[in-house]
């Protein structure tokens, strides 16, 4: 999938799904129950074990059915490892000059962690395709509203604090998609083995993110 192919697929789906999954089967878990309630943007972070055997196992199981990504990219070498993985996207949670210079190496689809006015437009200038505004739940949606008023060419998705009952009010500001974490995927429901859980929560929260962008 080419890179341009790829931000087209998140930007359409809207959902990624920031997976910090307890250990490598229960990862392999939680993305199954994730994708049977229909999400199809997965994430998984580098603070999972055995991170790049479960994104492997993933890529060779779902192929392009699913868009796949790493992150949680804290270290300049961990971008191409994640591309021998099979990820399709990369992800961190900072802006910071090596790594993104490492990640756009990649030639694939980066995604540079900024908060502040000054972060998102460095992370912009570096060459980052999508500037995760995390965490987004330190500011809420009425923030990335105020942020497209100064940059309303960088796309921004913010990540943390995204709900399925507030997902509607983050798109209405201006995000092209959204990241969630435990709202969507608790790694407690992992460990407990209430997958079923994941695929109700995960379907609501697709039902939620469709609704939104279907509204006018």
């Amino acid at each position: 999938m080419t890179k341009e192919a790829t931000l087209a697929r998140i930007q359409d789906i809207g959902l990624v799904a920031v997976i910090r999954g307890p250990s490598a089967g229960l990862t392999l878990q939680m993305v199954e129950a994730l994708v049977a309630g229909g999400v199809k943007g997965i994430e998984i972070t580098y603070s999972t074990p055995e991170a790049e055997v479960v994104v492997s196992a993933l890529a060779d199981k779902y192929g392009d059915s699913i868009v796949l990504g790493m992150g949680t990219l804290t270290d300049p070498a961990q971008a191409k490892a994640a591309q021998a993985a099979g990820a399709s996207y990369l992800v961190s949670p900072v802006c910071e000059a090596d790594l993104v210079h490492a990640m756009l190496a990649t030639g694939l689809a980066t995604m540079a962690g900024a908060l502040t006015p000054t972060e998102v437009f460095l992370a912009h200038r570096l060459g980052s395709d999508v500037v995760k505004l995390f965490p987004g739940s330190l500011t809420g949606p009425g923030y990335v509203r105020a942020l497209k008023g100064p940059f309303p060419n960088i796309p921004l998705m913010p990540t943390g604090g995204v709900s399925a009952s507030n997902v509607a009010e983050w798109f209405a500001a201006g995000a092209i998609a959204v990241g969630a974490g435990s709202e969507l995927c608790p790694p407690h429901l992992a460990k407990e083995g209430k997958f079923s859980e994941i695929t109700r929560l995960a379907s609501e929260f697709v039902k939620a993110v469709q609704l939104a962008r279907a509204a006018p």
